[in-house]
């Protein structure tokens, strides 16, 4: 009996085609890619047009419609920094990091125990407590200015930047503790009894058991609040004159009476903008793990 003998397929070096359900798969998921793209870039371009007329004279970035072919120059940013006698950006953009980050490590220091208590050792009635929170995000920032006012001038604190620090770290918590309650309820509380029966107390149990493993969580948080903090404007606008100016108010200054200095705003708007995208920029994996820990279950 003569051995079986295989074929193989004649091969002719052309690409196998591919199902029609295939191509019509591929061909959807490059169409969902160009506009993914042209989306990112649409919400790309503003800030990109930001840097470019940084980069013009007042001349340049003054034209209409703008020329952007106009020869690039470095005078926005001299300027800003007082390179023509101006004043300085020192000690608002100073403010504005110090302000940021007192609120943020003192937002960070509340929101963990209350968070722990209501996700992880639940209170009675959390669900009262987290809706009591929320409801303090309902009123408009507006309705609150005048009594905050009111209160900074009658205890002397006006122009002060220990204000801005409270201020900001009650306008952060709120939102704060509803994040972390949702990355705490994700900790494994078999861990906290195994630390609890090794003799640990409450401090021990938040710094070395749940805020490790929460990390993502909190890293999240402590940038948005770090975030929200530095662009706030309304109330430093009003609080704050000159000691306790912060950037966002010191940017105001470049729309004057005289006209807009439309090429030195926006070199400062790109300085202002650089230590929050820097923060994001540093941060973008623990944001992101943060901001979808709890997601999937």
């Amino acid at each position: 009996m003569s051995a079986a003998t295989t074929t193989e397929p004649a091969t002719t070096g052309r690409t196998p085609q591919l199902p029609p359900a295939a191509r019509k798969a591929r061909r959807r998921s490059a169409a969902l890619g160009v506009v993914a793209w042209i989306v990112g870039l649409a919400f790309c371009l503003p800030a990109l047009w930001m840097v470019l007329t940084s980069l013009h004279s007042e001349a340049d970035a003054a034209t209409n419609p703008p020329s952007l072919a106009a020869s690039l120059t470095l005078d926005g940013y001299r300027q800003f920094f007082g390179g023509g006698g101006g004043p300085t950006p020192w000690p608002p953009l100073i403010n504005s990091l110090s302000a940021s980050l007192f609120s943020t490590v003192l937002v960070l220091v509340l929101a963990l125990p209350a968070a722990y208590a209501l996700s992880i050792r639940r209170v009675r009635k959390w669900t009262d407590v987290m809706f009591f929170f929320l409801s303090t995000k309902m009123l408009p920032v507006v309705a609150g200015l005048l009594p905050v006012y009111l209160f900074a001038k009658n205890a002397g604190m006006l122009d002060n930047i220990w204000l801005l620090v409270i201020l900001y770290t009650s306008m952060n918590l709120p939102i704060a503790v509803w994040m972390m309650q949702s990355f705490l309820a994700d900790v494994p509380v078999s861990i906290i009894e195994a630390a609890q029966v090794d003799g640990a107390r409450l401090p021990t149990v938040l710094a070395r058991v749940v805020a490790p493993v929460a990390g993502p969580g909190i890293a999240a948080t402590a940038l948005i609040c770090f975030i929200f903090s530095w662009n706030e404007l309304l109330f430093a606008r009003v609080l704050t004159g000159v000691v306790a100016q912060t950037a966002p108010v010191y940017l105001t200054g470049f729309v004057t009476s005289q006209g807009l200095f439309l090429a030195q705003l926006c070199a400062a708007s790109v300085i202002v903008s650089l230590p929050v995208l820097a923060a994001g920029y540093a941060a973008q994996d623990k944001l992101v793990q943060g901001l979808s820990l709890g997601a999937v279950k």
